[in-house]
């Protein structure tokens, strides 16, 4: 059995099993309301790691976790996201250049109302930056005290081998799941340098539902195949944080509770006969 927490960097312990607050809807009204609740329920339940970006909702995301939960019970990390802007289409793309990196990081610490960010991820590497000097400004704003542990997003093996030339990363997060192990190599070399790993989109968007096998197991052991799906993360290895994200309370109760599903040796070897390692 493998333990229920991490700590990220060697310093900030949370529970492995946290909350991706993306699908959180931020708009005014009665779906704005029951988005503060979901975010307040899964502090309740136990989360103590939440995931945001200033992507979602260009910082409205952040906004919203700040109203909900503000002021924060001390042993919450919210982790950010930096690295993406709007263009002068209105689209999302790279930007990653030093002065945009300060002023995302600066918006973030007003958004969530805080004046350190304990654990601050870069959304994407941006192409037409050096990776040194994405990294560099992410390292001045931790010796400046504005950020604690840094961490990348949707890297690869010799991307995240290269970003560590530059400066100590805490965390990858890169889309992992049961039915989908393109970046096993990543979370193998996460796991050998003891960085955590937070796979997105955690349980393949309820593709695993429709898995025979996973249907069957979840049968056998009286869980859905969304816990099953979890419940496998959690034990494939010990530097694997999932962030399911959800806005329905009932699912948030049904993410959580994953974290107190065992799987048994058997229904772990079934499993992990479903998609070969990349």
């Amino acid at each position: 059995m493998t333990t229920d927490v991490w700590r990220i960097g060697g310093e900030l312990e949370v529970g492995r099993l946290g909350f991706g607050a993306m699908h959180l809807p931020t708009e005014p009204g009665p779906e704005r309301k029951n988005a503060l609740a979901v975010a307040r329920r899964a502090v309740e339940l136990g989360v103590t790691l939440i995931d945001t970006a200033h992507m979602y909702g260009g910082g409205a995301n952040e906004e919203l976790l700040a109203e909900a939960l503000h002021p924060y019970p001390d042993d919450l990390l919210i982790a950010t996201k930096v690295g993406m802007a709007r263009s002068a289409a209105g689209e999302w793309d790279h930007d990653a250049r030093p002065e945009a990196l300060r002023d995302q990081v600066e918006q973030a610490l007003r958004r969530l109302r805080r004046d350190h960010i304990g654990f601050l991820q870069l959304h994407r590497i941006d192409p037409s930056v050096p990776l040194a000097d994405q990294l560099g400004a992410l390292r001045e704003l931790r010796e400046e005290g504005k950020i604690g542990h840094i961490g990348l997003s949707e890297v690869t093996v010799g991307e995240l081998d290269e970003a560590r030339r530059t400066t100590e990363i805490a965390g990858v997060q890169n889309r992992y799941n049961l039915l989908d192990r393109e970046h096993e190599p990543v979370l193998a070399a996460c796991a050998s340098a003891g960085i955590a790993f937070l796979p997105w989109r955690p349980v393949a968007w309820g593709d695993s539902g429709a898995h025979a096998e996973v249907a069957s197991v979840a049968a056998e052991l009286g869980a859905t195949a969304t816990q099953v799906s979890l419940a496998w993360l959690l034990g494939h290895s010990p530097v694997i944080l999932p962030i399911p994200g959800t806005a329905d309370l009932a699912h948030l109760e049904e993410n959580t509770a994953a974290a107190r599903l065992r799987l048994t040796a058997a229904h772990r070897a079934r499993l992990d006969r479903l998609a070969a390692p990349a």
